[in-house]
């Protein structure tokens, strides 16, 4: 009886767990499914509210203005060099600090863990920052892009955490015994063994680097220099205020409309790469969750 009873639970257990995920997955998926559907539909049935479910008037406006100028392709190619070179460098550095961190040999461990993570909470503030990359002119300098974003104190405990749970110190001593050197034991043994986590922190620092733009709006001056992100919200800044340069009222309107498309447009330029690539690399992410959380 009560056999029966736990599996009728279960059942229902089970069909309102799936009710509620689906329910979330359409809260979650509606509106960047709206964005693609805005995006190539008429701004005029967009803003009143017509477009729910399906595209109408099908136009692809807004993404002829977008890629009507070379500079989106600059974007492009200077976002993919910051993000793969951004990405290498921060991995290498985070690995590092993490493996040391990790060492429970190492001197003022805990101390300089705490200054790391005090960074997390606090910072000194945009205008000393300034100052300081200006005093180290890396103002209107690429390299600032990767310098500024080179650790992040999150990924680096993640990478501490996989290390100090699946490192053992009995590997660590017997490679000792053996002769090995700490460098030799780094990169002979523990990277070998680290490549769950090396995935991890490589997705979460190309997917910041690709995304980023306040760090490139804020230090870079010259447009060769600029990321995708900032020149698609230059090319948005620039289609709404073409209204200005009109004075018939048609035409005011036309481009209030071609504005709008832009608008959904540069939406999905900016996010179609991440999202294409997502499904194949989702695994990570849950990963990067549960990596250091059970030692064992």
């Amino acid at each position: 009886m009560d056999k029966t009873n736990n599996t009728g639970f279960d059942k229902l257990f089970d069909i309102t767990v799936t009710v509620l995920l689906v329910v979330i997955l359409l809260i979650v998926a509606y509106p960047l499914y709206f964005i693609i559907i805005a995006s190539i539909s008429g701004p005029d049935y967009v803003n009143t509210g017509k477009v729910m479910f399906y595209p109408i008037d099908i136009g692809f406006e807004g993404y002829s203005r977008i890629f009507q100028t070379s500079r989106i392709w600059n974007g492009y190619r200077n976002t993919i060099l910051y993000t793969v070179f951004g990405t290498v460098f921060s991995v290498i550095v985070t690995l590092m600090a993490g493996y040391s961190f990790s060492r429970k040999d190492l001197v003022g461990r805990r101390p300089l863990m705490l200054i790391y993570i005090f960074t997390m909470y606090f910072g000194g503030g945009l205008i000393p920052t300034y100052l300081v990359v200006k005093s180290l002119h890396l103002t209107n300098n690429p390299m600032v892009i990767i310098i500024l974003g080179l650790v992040s104190v999150y990924n680096m405990i993640i990478t501490r955490s996989f290390f100090e749970s699946s490192i053992p110190n009995e590997l660590l001593e017997a490679a000792f015994m053996d002769g090995c050197s700490n460098q030799r034991f780094f990169f002979q043994i523990v990277l070998p063994l680290s490549k769950a986590v090396t995935a991890v922190i490589t997705l979460y620092y190309a997917v910041a680097q690709w995304n980023g733009f306040f760090t490139a709006l804020i230090y870079l001056s010259d447009q060769k220099y600029f990321p995708l992100q900032l020149v698609l919200r230059d090319i948005l800044i620039a289609s709404q205020s073409l209204q200005a340069d009109f004075t018939d009222i048609d035409s005011i309107g036309l481009q209030q409309r071609i504005a709008e498309s832009v608008k959904y447009g540069v939406i999905v330029v900016a996010s179609l790469p991440v999202l294409a690539i997502y499904p194949f690399i989702q695994r990570y992410f849950i990963k990067g969750v549960m990596i250091g959380s059970i030692k064992g």
